[in-house]
């Protein structure tokens, strides 16, 4: 395997009226293509933070990250939109689904907006519904569906324009432990099929899923983990 991502001493302060935040305090990680990494730790440890700076969301104050060789601290607004687009797929705690579009128009979304033609877009919608066992929901707005399968429309709206890497903030936080088990197997699905997955979690059953645990504390990585290994 290679490296897919790489953060080198990646710092990331947050300015304050009196003093900044230090969110990470030089932090170095790399995820390997088709890798399963949980990122766990208590709240305000930077693991969110770290997810931001993983999915070209936000921007290092220092250090750097390269995603699939490219230093993403260094495009321009519109390259890294346009780059998040097309290399990265973002799975949210609460879903943020459009509720006047349909389980289909949500994931045909960022194909539209990546320029795909309206029937490669049905083709693939239709795909990854089913995939996701929502075949028979296809026309359903968010709020005619559970929690359970708003976030399986998310995770196939997230595969939408075939992402190198997936990234998930608490995909469970907001589910009942049953729901959260079948999604907890349906991320364990995503890998088996090649899907390159990194998740921030509270969920320790979503933790123990993953080949791989980072474990943080006040901004830094203070265990790197391969459970069983």
């Amino acid at each position: 395997m290679s490296a897919l991502v790489r953060a080198r001493d990646v710092r990331r302060d947050y300015p304050l009226e009196r003093e900044a935040v230090h969110a990470l305090r030089g932090v170095s990680l790399e995820v390997e293509k088709g890798e399963y990494l949980a990122i766990v730790g208590p709240s305000g440890c930077g693991k969110s933070s770290l997810l931001n700076l993983l999915g070209a969301i936000d921007a290092p104050t220092s250090g750097t990250i390269e995603i699939e060789g490219r230093n993403v601290g260094t495009l321009g607004d519109r390259e890294v939109t346009d780059f998040r687009l097309r290399h990265i797929g973002f799975v949210f705690q609460r879903f943020y689904l459009l509720p006047i579009l349909s389980a289909r128009e949500n994931v045909e979304l960022p194909m539209a907006e990546a320029g795909v033609s309206a029937a490669e877009r049905r083709e693939r919608s239709t795909e990854l519904l089913r995939y996701v066992d929502l075949a028979d929901r296809v026309k359903h707005r968010p709020a005619q569906l559970s929690g359970g399968e708003q976030q399986r429309v998310a995770i196939a709206r997230a595969l939408a324009n075939r992402p190198s890497l997936l990234l998930a903030d608490e995909p469970t936080g907001e589910l009942d432990a049953k729901t959260g088990q079948e999604i907890i197997s349906l991320f364990g699905r995503l890998h088996a099929d090649g899907t390159t997955v990194v998740v921030v979690t509270h969920d320790e059953n979503l933790a123990r899923a993953a080949r791989r645990v980072v474990h943080m504390r006040d901004g830094v990585i203070v265990q790197d983990e391969v459970p069983g290994g």
